[in-house]
C-alpha cells in the first residue's frame, strides 16, 4: 500500500511522517511538498518526495499517481485561498485515481460555528461528492497553539483570554500524528470520520496546569473580545493576526471546541499526555 501525505515538511506532517515509518517500510511512503530540497532529510532515509504545490495545481495529478491512500494536510492562509488549494488537491486526488482520500478537518466539522469551520465543511463536501473512500480526521485544538500564551507566562504576564469558562479539546501534535498515522496504515479503519479531541479543559484548568509545570501560581485575566484584542495589538501583534486571535477567543468562549470523544483512547490504546505533562513538553 502506497500512502502519501502532503505538506509533510509542516510541524504537523513531519511528525505524521515519522510514526509512518515506526509502522510501514519508507518505500512504501511517498510524501508532496512544495520545495523538494526541503525534505532532503526525508529522501535520505528512503522516502519519495515529490513536487506537489497546492498552488499550482498542475503539479498535484502527477504527485498523486499511483497512490492507494492520500492524506491531505489543510493549509493555512485566510478562507478563500485554504477553499481554492483544498479544491485543487481533491480534484487532482480524482483525476489520479487515489484509493482512499483522507483529510485533517476540525472538530465537529459539519455543525461547527467556528470561524475555520467552512473551509472545512466545503473541503469534506468537496470529497465526499468524489465518490472516493474518504477518512475525516476532526481535529480539535493543538496545545502548541498556545505557545505564545505559555511564552508570555513565562515572562511574567497573567493567562490573558476572553473565552471565559469555554471549553477546549486540547492534546499535543504527536498524540494527533501518532491517532491519524495509526488509522492510515490500518488495512480496514472501523469509522470513516474520527473527532480527535483530548479531555475539555477551560482557561482556568490550563493555567493551574502550567502553574503546577512552572511551581508557581498563574493568574487568569479574563477580558471582554475588544478589550483582549486592543492588549494584543498594544503587545505588538500584527495587525493582521488581531481579528485571527480575536475570532479564536470568540470561538471557544461559544463552546465551538467544546466536544467529547473517546476516539483518542480507541485509536492509541491510551489516553492523549495530559494537560500538565503537555504543557511541561511545551515549556522544556
Amino acid at each position: 500500500m502506497k500512502l502519501l501525505v502532503t505538506g509533510a515538511t509542516g510541524k504537523l506532517g513531519t511528525k505524521i511522517v515519522e510514526h509512518l515509518l515506526t509502522k510501514i517500510e519508507a518505500e512504501n511512503v511517498i510524501i508532496s511538498v512544495r520545495d523538494p530540497k526541503k525534505a532532503a532529510s526525508f529522501a535520505a532515509r528512503g522516502i519519495e518526495v515529490r513536487q506537489g504545490d497546492f498552488d499550482a495545481p498542475e503539479t498535484l495529478q502527477q504527485a498523486f499517481a499511483g497512490v492507494d491512500r492520500l492524506l491531505i494536510i489543510s493549509t493555512d492562509g485566510e478562507e478563500a485561498t485554504r477553499i481554492r488549494q483544498h479544491t485543487a488537491a481533491v480534484e487532482a486526488a480524482k483525476a489520479a485515481g487515489v484509493g482512499l482520500i483522507a483529510y485533517t478537518s476540525i472538530a465537529n466539522a459539519e455543525a461547527s460555528q467556528n470561524f475555520l469551520a467552512r473551509t472545512h465543511q466545503v473541503t469534506e463536501q468537496l470529497i465526499r461528492e468524489t465518490g472516493i473512500p474518504f477518512l475525516f480526521f476532526r481535529n480539535n485544538w493543538y496545545l502548541e497553539n498556545e505557545q505564545s500564551t505559555i511564552d508570555a507566562v513565562r515572562a511574567g504576564q497573567d493567562w490573558l483570554t476572553s473565552a471565559g469558562n469555554g471549553k477546549v479539546g486540547w492534546a499535543l501534535q504527536e498524540d494527533y500524528a501518532e491517532a491519524i498515522a495509526t488509522v492510515l496504515v490500518d488495512p480496514k479503519p472501523e469509522q470513516s470520520i474520527y473527532e480527535l479531541s483530548g479531555p475539555l479543559h477551560t482557561q482556568q484548568d490550563i493555567a493551574e496546569a502550567l502553574g503546577q509545570v512552572l511551581g508557581r501560581p498563574v493568574q487568569v485575566k479574563q477580558v471582554d473580545s475588544a478589550t483582549y484584542t486592543a492588549i494584543m495589538q498594544k503587545a505588538g501583534v500584527p495587525e493582521f493576526l488581531l481579528p485571527m486571535l480575536q475570532s479564536i477567543q470568540e470561538g471557544i468562549a461559544a463552546g465551538t471546541l467544546a466536544v467529547e470523544s473517546q476516539d483518542f483512547e480507541w485509536i492509541l490504546g491510551r489516553s492523549p499526555v495530559s494537560l500538565k505533562d503537555g504543557l511541561r513538553k511545551l515549556v522544556q
